[in-house]
């Protein structure tokens, strides 16, 4: 799964990849700082199922830390976003091009409203932030909109001529964003267009991308910079994303990483508040910053960093985590490995499903699964709940 960090130049982009992944990147306080799109692994957190089997894990994939299960994601951290992008302005192609594959997007904001929509910097609080959200959705919808006219005419008038569904028209077109037919036909629906495709104009055109955006590309908000706005803005900004909005301090968050990796600090991203491993290491500048860091993370409960890739998860994708094992007994992978991995998988995610997402082979010669907390045999259907722990049977 790939999760884009997008937004316009100057917004703390790179510095929410980097507090949440860890990476080294270039950042400055100019626009378009990022050029080439930088990739990393960072991670959402599940209860491990060790503690309620009296073992204990040896990932392979990730960490435990104490019964918190480390499940990678990757992250991509792309080019600022400039209006009319999507009409190749500033690094508008590349940014779109880069955002692909992408499953959801987190939209950093600039909260303190102290970037402009090109993303120089101006005087606090003097631009609105809530032009920020709805223009990122636009020039996104406008690319899709872009892809679909090419040859559309053509395309509607044989779909019409031939009885055939307009959906998988418009699926083999964006099939290269990761798009998949379900969300062409949801976005249908919901789109509401006119029968005959071949009477679609512009705006029905930019209707139904904009609706296959939100099912094949969905966004949450990064409020960033959250510590420099007020309670009022935060409400107000949170309420203008339609509620899927989390303030972030990923300025603070990167330098409580890199402090925790100095063993300066002992701090768990997610946490809301860090402590000093050795105050007589710390000179008075370190000291003032980790000051006004503890401010912020007590008024915002955190710095909202790793909350925004979870929310992303686990309430946007609608993802739950699973662990498949090959011995239910030992809960062992043909290593010995105990509970080796722990899958990110859709919420209505089958047993076959598991299996092909473990391997193609073991999807295809699928004979039954079992459920090592119920010890249920279970067929190929059977839908998996979160934290399942499952052994799949397969033709040898």
């Amino acid at each position: 799964m790939q999760i884009g960090i997008v937004g316009k130049p100057n917004v703390g982009k790179s510095t929410f990849f980097c507090g949440a992944t860890l990476a080294s990147v270039e950042i400055a306080n100019y626009p378009f700082t990022t050029i080439k799109a930088n990739r990393g692994v960072a991670f959402v957190r599940g209860r491990c199922p060790h503690l309620d089997f009296n073992t204990q894990c040896v990932p392979r994939n990730a960490g435990c830390d104490n019964g918190t299960r480390m499940i990678p994601v990757e992250l991509l951290d792309v080019a600022g976003l400039v209006p009319d992008a999507w009409q190749g302005r500033g690094l508008g192609n590349q940014f779109l091009d880069d955002l692909r594959q992408a499953s959801a997007l987190v939209h950093v904001v600039d909260a303190s409203g102290s970037t402009d929509l090109e993303g120089n910097t101006v005087p606090l609080g003097s631009h609105d932030p809530v032009e920020d959200i709805h223009f990122l959705e636009r020039e996104i919808s406008m690319w899709m909109r872009g892809i679909l006219e090419k040859g559309w005419d053509r395309a509607a008038r044989q779909a019409h001529m031939s009885g055939q569904s307009i959906v998988p028209i418009i699926h083999d077109r964006l099939t290269g964003l990761g798009v998949t037919e379900a969300q062409v036909t949801a976005a249908m629906r919901d789109a509401a267009l006119p029968e005959n495709p071949i009477t679609w104009g512009p705006e029905d055109m930019l209707r139904i991308a904009d609706a296959v955006r939100k099912y094949s590309k969905p966004m949450i908000i990064a409020l960033n910079k959250a510590d420099l706005a007020d309670d009022a803005a935060l409400k107000r900004l949170s309420e203008a994303a339609g509620g899927m909005a989390v303030p972030t301090m990923a300025e603070a968050e990167l330098a409580l990483r890199r402090a925790d990796k100095a063993k300066l600090v002992e701090y768990l991203p997610g946490a809301g508040s860090f402590s000093i491993a050795d105050p007589s290491k710390l000179n008075v500048g370190q000291k003032k910053a980790l000051d006004k860091i503890g401010e912020g993370m007590e008024r915002l409960n955190g710095t909202g960093v790793q909350q925004c890739l979870e929310k992303a998860a686990f309430e946007l994708l609608d993802l739950i985590i699973v662990y498949p094992v090959e011995d239910e007994t030992r809960l062992t992978d043909h290593d010995g490995r105990v509970l080796p991995d722990a899958f990110l998988v859709p919420r209505g995610t089958t047993a076959r499903g598991l299996a092909y997402k473990v391997h193609t082979d073991l999807g295809e010669n699928f004979i039954r699964a079992i459920n090592v907390r119920t010890h249920r045999t279970v067929g190929g259907d059977q839908v998996l709940q979160n934290n399942d722990v499952m052994t799949i049977i397969s033709r040898k």
